[in-house]
């Protein structure tokens, strides 16, 4: 028995299913490669995807039919900005809105491969306030976005390490960048040399030893721990993080991307790789930590240095920061 061919309505309707099909195959796809390649937290992926989810909602109203990946790489740098318009309306402020398009710029440059040409929008001016140690989230999202940018994925790979590890540590910059392969293998403690050469043990929490580890794994560039393990005296005790031809990574290097990446989240200036030390060390007497286990984590050497770490606003302290840091999940 002939069947009379489906109406237009039905033609639409079956194309839109399919289409919304397809949206959600990009969206899953986009979480596996944002928890399983990027290595990103639990909050990040479930924050990315919401938007990705958010936005594709959005476009199928927008271009009036279903999204599916030619749909999402032929978007002009008016249909993101119809979004961002859209969001407003719900009552997002400049730094959520930094913060979306931040997440929207991975979602779409995911979508577009190696070749992704993601429309350039700008991203909310934000009212720059007091400066105070970064949040959580924020500094997830500074080193995500760090990651994102990166021009290569172990570079991307390396920058978020180096950031983590900032924070997860409370290293200083020089102390971060001057670790070796001597490192090596990574333990949940790390041998840290400071200032006038004072060595001092730090935690090493799971989160970061895997963030450096994945680094180690992409890294092009051979970081050996001993004449045994390379087969070659000339690299024993090699930088643990390099820059992009093999050499050892600048600092300069790392506060570039940190100022490039809080720029377009929206983030204060303020926040800095050395801010991160600061966050770790408020954050941690917020969760109830003592001065005196404060002062060895940070490497002072007088108790009056660290106690310049307490000069925070106790009712910021209260409002942000509930639990002990850091927040690894």
């Amino acid at each position: 028995m002939l069947r009379s061919p489906p109406s237009r309505g039905q033609a639409r309707t079956a194309r839109t299913g399919t289409m919304a099909d397809s949206s959600q195959t990009i969206i899953n796809d986009f979480a596996r490669h944002l928890r399983d390649d990027r290595r990103r937290s639990q909050h990040t992926v479930r924050a990315y995807v919401i938007t990705a989810e958010r936005f594709c909602a959005f476009l199928m109203d927008h271009i009036g039919g279903g999204v599916g990946a030619d749909e999402i790489k032929a978007l002009k740098q008016a249909d993101i900005r119809s979004y961002l318009a859209y969001r407003r309306g719900d009552g997002l402020t400049n730094n959520s809105a930094a913060r979306e398009l931040s997440a929207l710029r991975a979602f779409l440059r995911h979508v577009g491969g190696d070749e992704a040409q993601i429309p350039k929008i700008k991203g909310p001016k934000v009212k720059r306030g007091v400066p105070r140690p970064a949040s959580p989230d924020d500094i997830l999202a500074l080193a995500g976005d760090a990651q994102d940018s990166a021009s290569e994925d172990w570079i991307g790979a390396r920058d978020w390490a180096v950031l983590l590890l900032l924070y997860g540590s409370g290293l200083r910059i020089s102390e971060a960048l001057d670790l070796t392969g001597d490192a090596l293998p990574l333990s949940d403690t790390l041998r840290v040399t400071g200032k006038r050469s004072k060595v001092r043990i730090v935690p090493l929490l799971p989160t970061v030893r895997e963030a450096i580890e994945h680094y180690i794994d992409l890294c092009p560039y051979p970081i050996a721990q001993d004449f045994a393990r390379c087969k070659n005296d000339k690299i024993s005790g090699s930088p643990l993080f390099r820059g992009k031809r093999g050499g050892p990574l600048s600092p300069n290097m790392i506060r570039r991307v940190v100022q490039q990446a809080r720029t377009k989240l929206g983030i204060a200036d303020t926040t800095t790789p050395h801010a991160l030390r600061h966050s770790f060390a408020t954050h941690l007497l917020a969760g109830g930590a003592d001065l005196r286990s404060l002062q060895e984590l940070l490497g002072h050497a007088s108790l009056s240095s660290t106690q310049v770490y307490t000069a925070v606003d106790a009712a910021h302290l209260l409002d942000v920061y509930q639990n002990a840091h850091p927040r690894a999940g």
